[in-house]
């Protein structure tokens, strides 16, 4: 499923040809997605102007002129490509090839930018939900989720104060949404490869003098927690400017490849050799394979 760096590239991609730009004509072309449309879906859409467009954790958020929010979710095989009118290049020829079947193109927004904007889903667990703006807070689909990673407020004192007392795993506790949002399997493993520290490690650590070198115990920042913040904030920077990770679904809204997955230092390399001269190993953890290096992540 995409992850924070994937939607992100996905909403830059769309931000030129979308933003205040106007929907002239909007096209469900089945009656649901994961979930059914509102049967008002197309109405709302029709003829507004899209006021910005944003991300939270792994939704894309378009702002309408009507007031409403246009909340969009990937599922796990949607992906966004951009038509042109003057493109001579023919639909299908440069995206993804699960993206080739015009029968999986169940949404198309057609903008006064001049571009068509089309959403293509195989296997159908993306999902779409005209919210109005004065209900975001209550919205179950957003309510309760953490801090963006990349902003402002998550920091080493969140991050420690959000873990106090917590025993599960520090891997499972960084993808509980609820703790921070947007973090998937690929980018925790990667981030507390780079921090060097044991996706088994009981999070609460982070905030207790068994998980410091330095600071003061009870939900301050300890040098681990520190640690772990840089990392989160450099794999998710990286990935982003990299165009996010391809493996099997993702690509960019131009059908090019990410590529930052040539940059995993542990996902999907079980066996492989760590620059500390350990080896990569891999192991089930909360029904997901955890990659990790056993030797430098104590």
């Amino acid at each position: 499923m995409p992850e924070l760096p994937e939607v992100e590239t996905v909403r830059r991609g769309l931000q030129p040809v979308m933003e205040g730009a106007k929907i002239l004509k909007a096209e469900a072309r089945r009656k649901d997605l994961r979930f059914p449309f509102q049967k008002d879906f197309v109405a709302r859409l029709t003829g507004q102007t899209v006021t910005g467009l944003g991300r939270r954790a792994k939704y894309l958020m378009a702002g309408l002129s009507s007031g409403d929010v246009l909340l969009m979710h990937l599922g796990m095989s949607g992906s966004f490509r951009v038509q042109k009118a003057d493109d001579a290049r023919t639909p299908g020829e440069f995206h993804h090839p699960r993206g080739k079947n015009g029968a999986h193109d169940h949404v198309v927004f057609h903008m006064s930018s001049g571009a068509d904007i089309v959403f293509n889903d195989p296997r159908r667990f993306g999902y779409m939900k005209i919210i109005a703006r004065d209900a975001l807070e209550a919205e179950p689909l957003l309510k309760g989720l953490g801090p963006e990673p990349l902003g402002n407020e998550f920091d080493a004192g969140m991050l420690a104060q959000s873990l106090v007392g917590k025993k599960t795993t520090l891997k499972a506790a960084l993808l509980d949404q609820r703790v921070v949002a947007g973090l998937g399997n690929i980018y925790v493993c990667e981030a507390l490869y780079r921090a060097h520290l044991s996706p088994r490690r009981q999070a609460s650590t982070l905030a207790t003098r068994a998980g410091q070198r330095k600071g003061v115990a009870g939900g301050e920042p300890t040098d681990f927690a520190k640690r772990l913040v840089e990392a989160i904030h450099a794999v998710l920077n990286e990935a982003i400017r990299a165009g996010g990770s391809s493996l099997r679904d993702h690509r960019q809204t131009s059908g090019e490849l990410g590529y930052f997955q040539h940059s995993f230092k542990v996902y999907d390399r079980e066996g492989e050799p760590c620059g500390c001269g350990g080896v990569v190993r891999r192991f089930t953890q909360n029904g997901r394979s955890t990659f990790w290096c056993p030797k430098c992540q104590k």
